[in-house]
């Protein structure tokens, strides 16, 4: 009798651990995305979400599915990532990932990446191969030899939209032939007459003439609970050499732990960074009994109220509410759940694809 109450009580337990329904969610950054550009985004996000779900049902984990999702907009030129990424003022791709597991809050972490396809894939390296949580620059690069990653040729990762961008750019500051003061390989050789370069102000101005590219992110839930999160970006067009901003540090652009929330913000990093802003959201969830959506919601309106910039966030709490906020003109974004398939970037949009079968080829990732 004793061991048929215990078997009793076991499913019990197991029934109420698999009762959360599996979630990803992902966004492609927050910005002034241009008209034209929406239908791709949209396009890339909704895959995104697709791929980063098909590893989960396949028995990936969520930190699988979270650096899936990521690694599949890496290479998509629409978003500021990988293949894509914006360039600094010299015209080079440096990036910016992190990734992080809720379960036992492991994570890793990269900065100044370059010439590799997937910065995500040598943050988990980064978090199961070394002692460390974040490497940069170019101990990032020899750990990635280290690994064997494919190193590419110099400018491989340079598109045309990317360079179209940092031109734009200089052209709207008369700066075109100019070098950036102060940068590595030019201090002492100009007087510092450019300052503009360096303001965010006009780099506000630009991108909303010229729209921007995102920043890409990803959270996610299983059905035992489990969060984990992942982040991964260029950084900001015409930047310095060697600028590192929020996506890669952990509690301000990326966060992830299952007895609260996993976050994945997208913006103006200088602020994002300084806000603290996943460390805030999930603050608020955690000791004022808010939802994900309702944290969100407060933190990003505080903080773009107080500094004058905005930001977007995707969450997802520990019970599985989803949040999607963002105070810049769009975000992209697109969530998984079952067979729904759920996607916008305009504010209170939410169109709606029922899935179902049978998969698409290049998302049928189980063996």
């Amino acid at each position: 009798m004793r061991s048929i109450f215990r078997l009793l009580l076991l499913h019990g337990i197991l029934s109420v651990a698999l009762s959360t329904e599996p979630i990803v969610l992902v966004h492609g950054g927050a910005g002034n995305i241009n008209d034209a550009q929406v239908p791709v985004a949209m396009y890339g996000v909704k895959t995104a979400a697709r791929v980063g779900y098909e590893t989960l049902k396949c028995g990936g984990s969520v930190l699988d599915a979270v650096q899936e999702a990521v690694r599949s907009m890496e290479l998509n030129p629409q978003f500021n990532a990988g293949y894509g990424a914006v360039l600094t003022w010299e015209g080079k791709v440096e990036m910016d990932a992190a990734i992080m597991n809720g379960v036992d809050l492991n994570a890793g972490c990269v900065s100044v990446v370059r010439d590799i396809y997937h910065p995500i894939d040598l943050a988990r390296r980064v978090m199961e191969k070394t002692r460390h949580k974040f490497l940069s620059g170019e101990g990032a690069m020899l750990f990635a030899n280290e690994e064997n990653f494919e190193i590419l040729p110099e400018g491989a990762l340079v598109t045309n939209k990317s360079q179209q961008a940092l031109e734009d750019y200089k052209n709207s500051l008369n700066v075109t032939t100019q070098p950036l003061c102060c940068s590595d390989s030019n201090v002492g050789l100009c007087n510092c007459d450019i300052p503009q370069a360096l303001s965010y102000s006009v780099l506000n101005d630009f991108l909303r003439e010229f729209g921007s590219q995102g920043t890409v992110g990803a959270v996610a839930i299983d059905e035992l609970g489990n969060l984990a999160a992942a982040t991964s970006t260029g950084g900001i067009t015409g930047k310095m050499p060697g600028r590192v901003g929020d996506s890669p540090i952990l509690g301000a652009g990326t966060y992830a732990d299952n007895e609260v929330g996993a976050i994945s913000v997208t913006g103006h990093g200088e602020t994002i960074m300084r806000y603290n802003v996943a460390s805030r959201i999930l603050g608020l969830i955690k000791y004022e009994n808010m939802t994900a959506e309702e944290a969100s919601a407060k933190v990003l309106n505080d903080m773009t109220e107080r500094f004058e910039q905005s930001a977007g966030v995707i969450s997802i709490d520990k019970s599985g509410t989803v949040g999607i906020n963002f105070t810049s003109k769009r975000m992209s974004w697109a969530y998984q759940r079952g067979e729904e398939l759920h996607y916008g970037a305009d504010r209170d949009e939410d169109n709606v694809d029922i899935v179902g079968q049978p998969r698409l080829n290049a998302l049928d990732l189980c063996v």
